[in-house]
């Protein structure tokens, strides 16, 4: 990568200077992280040996494990190592690097939550329609062109990134590379680059959340006429995503929608969406789906038949 500044290493302040607290912090986070990485693992690889899961829910139910997963990874594997290093050193590449992936699989956790909504209002309210509209090769298209919006929009973060010159210092007030952060040590006038920022993250951010709000509500207006068990189902369904989306984008609006100021709880609520949210996911979509809980039940059943008869 090409460096136009003197800095080559950044140092991240973490989440907290107290040594006690970073144990703490370091105890919690594995925790978090392992519990993310094998929920997660658990709903794709039930997903793809199950053959009751393969209605195009579950399909992008698979692709929103694999952005959780990344996404978490892109950040939680730092913060856990860093919580026991005297001295929390990222170099200039790996800064960049995590700026990127935070970005991608962010992104691609969006357009994922919103291919599902539209999976969602197509099975509700065009039931007819359903297999028609929403058939294995327009979701394999969807899923193409969800990697593709989110590889864009990673790229145009990272030369936003790279664009930054940096001659000092190097302390970043975050436990992790962003651009937010990035910006309050570059030693130029960042009032375009944080416009541009919060006009492609912001803009992603909101939009989506609007997109998804506005789904939700005429899905549940489109309800009234159900019968009572068919609204229980789907709204069983509906109020799972929602919990997800407001988790999700809550925190991600309050970050990347406002001028470049910072406040105490940045890294809190920074913490919540990028780590929180992917270990909460795999809990709210097994707990509160019947239909995951049984095929895993199956698999382990099956599991333990074949094991017996070996």
């Amino acid at each position: 990568m090409q460096q136009n500044h003197s800095v080559t290493e950044f140092i991240l302040l973490g989440l907290t200077q107290d040594p006690l607290k970073q144990k703490i912090v370091f105890v919690i986070f594995l925790i978090f992280y392992m519990g993310t990485v094998v929920g997660n693992m658990l709903i794709f690889v039930t997903i793809k040996s199950s053959w009751t899961l393969g209605s195009p829910m579950y399909f992008f139910l698979f692709y929103l494990s694999i952005a959780d997963s990344c996404f978490s990874t892109s950040t939680a594997p730092r913060l856990i190592v860093d919580a026991l290093s005297a001295k929390k050193i990222i170099s200039y590449n790996e800064c960049m690097t995590q700026v990127f992936g935070l970005h991608l699989f962010g992104c691609m956790e969006i357009f994922v939550l919103i291919l599902m909504a539209v999976d969602r209002y197509v099975a509700i309210c065009k039931p007819l329609h359903y297999p028609t509209i929403m058939s294995q090769q327009v979701c394999i298209i969807l899923i193409v062109l969800a990697w593709i919006g989110s590889f864009i929009h990673s790229t145009a973060q990272i030369i936003l990134a790279l664009r930054l010159p940096f001659c000092g210092p190097n302390l970043i007030d975050h436990y992790c590379c962003d651009l937010q952060p990035l910006l309050k040590l570059a030693c130029m006038d960042t009032y375009m680059i944080n416009l541009l920022l919060v006009s492609n993250s912001g803009e992603v951010c909101s939009t989506g959340f609007m997109i998804l709000i506005i789904s939700y509500i005429v899905i549940l207006h489109s309800l009234r006429n159900r019968s009572a068990e068919g609204r229980k189902k789907a709204l069983s369904t509906c109020t799972s995503y929602i919990i997800v989306v407001i988790l999700f984008f809550g925190p991600c609006i309050f970050i990347y929608t406002r001028p470049p100021t910072t406040f105490p709880m940045d890294k809190t609520v920074a913490v919540f969406y990028t780590i929180g949210t992917p270990f909460l996911n795999p809990l709210i979509y097994t707990l509160r789906n019947a239909e995951v809980k049984n095929a895993m039940r199956q698999l382990w059943h099956g599991k333990i038949i074949s094991e017996n008869k070996g």
